[in-house]
Parts: C-alpha cells; sequence; structure tokens
C-alpha cells in the first residue's frame, strides 16, 4: 500500500467517515440545483476516497494516499471480497476528481439521472464501510 505523505492528515478513522459524512450530505444538497450536478458528483467522489481511506486505516492502521477510486477500492477488496461489486463503477467515477472542477477542452456534464446514480453508488458504499467499521468485527492486529 502506498502510504501518505501528508503527516497532517488523521490517522482516526472515524475522522475520515466524518468528513465523507458531509461530503455525501453536500452532494445531496447540491444535486437539487441542475447547474451544481458535476459538483455534487466532485463530493459523491470525495466521500468514496475517504469512505475507502477510513476502512483501510480501520483494517490496516495505515493512511494510503491517492484519489484514484478503483485503486482505493482495489485496496479495499484485499480485506472484503464485497468490495469487488463497486470496482467498476467507482473506476467511472475518476474523472470526477479533476473535470468537474477545472476548466476542460471537453466539459464533463452529468445529467440528473446520472448525478441520482451516482449519489446513490455513494450513499450505499458508505452505509457498507460504515456498517463494517462500527458493527463488524474489529480487524485482527
Amino acid at each position: 500500500m502506498r502510504r501518505t505523505r501528508h503527516s497532517s492528515d488523521s490517522r482516526f478513522f472515524f475522522d475520515w467517515l466524518e468528513i465523507a459524512a458531509r461530503d455525501l450530505l453536500a452532494a445531496k444538497l447540491l444535486i437539487q440545483d441542475s447547474q451544481c450536478l458535476e459538483i455534487a458528483g466532485f463530493h459523491c467522489q470525495q466521500c468514496l476516497e475517504k469512505a475507502f481511506k477510513a476502512y483501510l486505516i480501520w483494517k490496516s492502521g495505515q493512511l494510503v494516499d491517492g484519489h484514484n477510486l478503483s485503486w482505493l477500492c482495489r485496496q479495499a477488496q484485499k480485506n472484503d471480497p464485497a468490495f469487488g461489486k463497486w470496482l467498476n463503477k467507482t473506476s467511472g467515477m475518476n474523472r470526477l476528481y479533476i473535470e468537474t472542477r477545472y476548466p476542460s477542452d471537453s466539459d464533463l456534464e452529468l445529467a440528473p439521472e446520472q448525478a441520482r446514480d451516482i449519489y446513490d453508488l455513494a450513499e450505499e458504499c458508505y452505509t457498507y464501510i460504515c456498517d463494517q467499521v462500527y458493527h463488524g468485527v474489529e480487524p485482527e492486529d
């Protein structure tokens, strides 16, 4: 696993889950305005990035670096095969990290249905991770 170089980032999984919950809430609010669908998508990507990192901290005690959701999902899948069901969908969300925030020659535009699907995926995966972390068996040392 790639360890982070950001020494100021929290190594407490619950910190990451709390901020992920805020990203999910922001996405829920933004998705109500058709002018904000892409930004809602960004917050969904951020929710999953932070949730995956929380899960990996919980399992390994190590904070990992990176924004690539498919890589983070594969790391989580090493501990729990159930993460495999999100691998393809999360890889499609990698574009949301950059292309929703910066001008591009080929704009990324989300239709309302796409934005809702992305939100539903983020909520499903976030909920699964919270269930594992807060209600699952403690990881082995």
